[in-house]
């Protein structure tokens, strides 16, 4: 996650350029105000603009607590493998999301930080080799007490854990957000699974391809996914069965060991580890990211 775009600030330098100099025009020709009539949409444009880079700037200057740096050694294992360098960048990205995120909790839950630190670390975590992109889809997290359904109830056959929507919030269960970085290795985390639906979501709904890849690959990522989940069916893949329900869960589940398992996953399933480790742009083995994680992905693992 960047401080600005470069992209971004170029195109609202442009924008602020054009709209300003048409005011300008216009103020020169037909008020007495003149040419300075363009400094009022000029300044809009860039009062907008420059609301996020400078809250985030703000934001990069303090320090993340000493206390929630120790939660993210303890819990989340990719940051104990980054150099300085990435862990700065990292805690840099977890107070962006805790900054930028809405946090509500639902019938009485209580919002505490390990749950707040849970969701951001997913965040940067998913990012954190793509430093230039953003999680697509809702900033608002919602945490359930109990386990719901369908309709967003509690029942005694409720088994919705987490849900992911394209344009509305990101729902969670208490327990689940608790239990998916107790044990960081057992390839089950849910708030992973959920927020890796963001990336798969486009103008017709979930599909198993992430709507960030490059389109020329989604004919190989899909066939990928039809073998990946034949051995799940077959009993032979290390992802749990839950992948085989649809493509969109097979991603999202991937995406869980892929972060969690990244040793047993690079083993038995390598390609489908390069095709992640090209995707996110980061080996989770290491912390390596770029160019450097795909060199060391095409490289077999040393036994």
């Amino acid at each position: 996650m960047r401080i600005a775009r470069r992209s971004s600030m170029i195109t609202m330098g442009f924008l602020a350029l054009i709209l300003g100099g048409g005011g300008a025009v216009i103020g020169h020709e037909v008020t007495s105000v003149g040419p300075a009539l363009g400094l009022v949409p000029a300044a809009v444009v860039l009062g907008v603009g420059l609301r996020r880079p400078w809250r985030r700037w703000r934001v990069a200057k303090t320090d993340l607590s000493s206390a929630f740096s120790r939660w993210l050694r303890r819990q989340v294992p990719l940051y104990a493998r980054l150099d300085e360098a990435g862990r700065t960048r990292f805690k840099r990205d977890v107070q962006f999301a805790l900054d930028e995120y809405s946090f509500e909790g639902i019938q009485g839950v209580t919002v505490t930080d390990p749950l707040r630190l849970s969701v951001a670390s997913s965040i940067a975590v998913l990012l954190h080799g793509r430093p230039s992109w953003e999680l697509p889809g809702s900033r608002s997290v919602l945490f359930y007490p109990e386990r719901f359904d369908e309709t967003y109830h509690e029942n005694i056959t409720a088994s919705y854990d987490g849900m992911a929507h394209q344009q509305g919030p990101i729902i969670l269960t208490v327990a689940a957000v608790r239990q998916s970085w107790a044990d960081p290795g057992d390839g089950n985390n849910v708030v992973l699974h959920e927020l890796a639906h963001l990336f798969d979501f486009d103008n017709e709904g979930a599909d198993g391809v992430p709507s960030l890849v490059d389109p020329g690959s989604a004919p190989d990522w899909q066939a990928l996914v039809r073998d990946e989940m034949r051995r799940i069916e077959q009993g032979r893949s290390l992802l749990r069965p839950y992948a085989a329900e649809a493509p969109s869960e097979f991603f999202a589940v991937a995406v869980e060991h892929f972060f969690e398992q990244p040793g047993p996953m690079a083993r038995r399933h390598d390609e489908l580890f390069r095709a992640l480790v090209a995707f996110f742009r980061i080996d989770p083995r290491t912390g390596a990211v770029g160019d450097a994680a795909v060199e060391a992905a095409a490289e077999p693992e040393a036994t």
